[in-house]
């Protein structure tokens, strides 16, 4: 009995630990965040119509496969890079709990069935849309990221597809609303992606990233230029509550949000310190979903 309950015991410790692997793969967190986004876009692009559950269904389920598709392909190309890295070392390719075949299988997979999703439940742009922003992460960010700073500027494409693809999944159309929320998104990624090269920057030249502005350096120029990006998202933030598809609530609170994101960046203009650009990485995880859930409360 003693023998069976062990040998119970090891195949579920296998099971749980494969199957976290299989979750870190895919980097669900991140991969529920961008479908949070695709989600946003949906709900506010089909506010004023009837509610469709299944492309709802179809955007968020398709969009998490391929999102999760994307970052496992993303670890695959990057398996020999995230050894060298402290923050990545415990992924399973560079720990060996998956191998490298079950990781492309897998990937196959999930991306097959995302964009089968997409277009069997939403329509051609938005299945179309899906299909560039992987490639566009996949083959051309990934391996801009050891060439230069190019990579944040191409990496904000598909990291501000989301809200644009939940847009035309609900409206079948590329409109100026889908475009304002995709510019929204698309700034935000400047000030996000730099703050986080310079909180990583050391991890990040272990492996030969280069993501950081101004030759890479973490000084004042770079410390401008991210304040300069944040800076934009203020007269962003406006844009829908001017054009009248959300109200003048969301507008203020859009706006609130942009000065205190823009506050901190004025701290790491003076002191360029690593605790400043924390600070601004934090901020830039808090003001994408608030300002997100303002303007869909201020909507419906």
């Amino acid at each position: 009995m003693n023998t069976i309950n062990l040998s119970n015991r090891g195949i579920y410790d296998l099971i749980a630990v494969r199957s976290k692997a299989y979750l870190d793969l895919i980097k669900v967190r991140l991969s529920l965040l961008v479908t949070f986004s695709a989600a946003f876009g949906f709900i506010l692009g089909d506010a004023a119509t009837f509610f469709s559950w299944g492309s709802f269904f179809g955007l968020v389920a398709g969009g998490f496969l391929i999102t999760g598709a994307s970052g496992a392909a993303n670890e695959i190309l990057e398996r020999d890079y995230d050894k060298l890295m402290k923050r990545t070392r415990t992924r399973p390719l560079p720990m060996n709990i998956l191998s490298v075949r079950e990781a492309y299988w897998f990937t196959l997979i999930i991306a097959f069935l995302g964009i089968s999703l997409l277009w069997y439940f939403t329509n051609m742009i938005t299945m179309s849309l899906g299909v560039l922003s992987m490639i566009l992460y996949v083959f051309v960010y990934t391996p801009l990221k050891r060439v230069g700073p190019i990579a944040v500027l191409v990496g904000a494409i598909p990291g501000a597809m989301p809200p644009l693809l939940g847009w035309t999944a609900a409206t079948g159309s590329i409109s100026y609303e889908a475009l304002i929320i995709f510019g929204i998104q698309f700034i935000w990624q400047f000030p996000h992606f730099w703050a986080i090269a310079w909180v990583g920057d050391e991890d990040y030249k272990k492996a030969g990233f280069k993501l950081l502005p101004s030759g890479g350096k973490k000084d004042l120029n770079t410390a401008i230029q991210i304040m300069i990006y944040t800076l934009f998202l203020l007269p962003l933030g406006l844009l829908p509550t001017y054009f009248g598809f959300t109200g003048l609530n969301s507008g203020v609170i859009a706006t609130v949000c942009g000065v205190l994101f823009l506050a901190q960046t004025f701290s790491l203009m003076k002191d360029c310190s690593r605790k400043s650009a924390l600070r601004i990485m934090f901020g830039s995880f808090l003001y994408l979903p608030i300002v997100q859930i303002a303007y869909l409360l201020d909507k419906v």
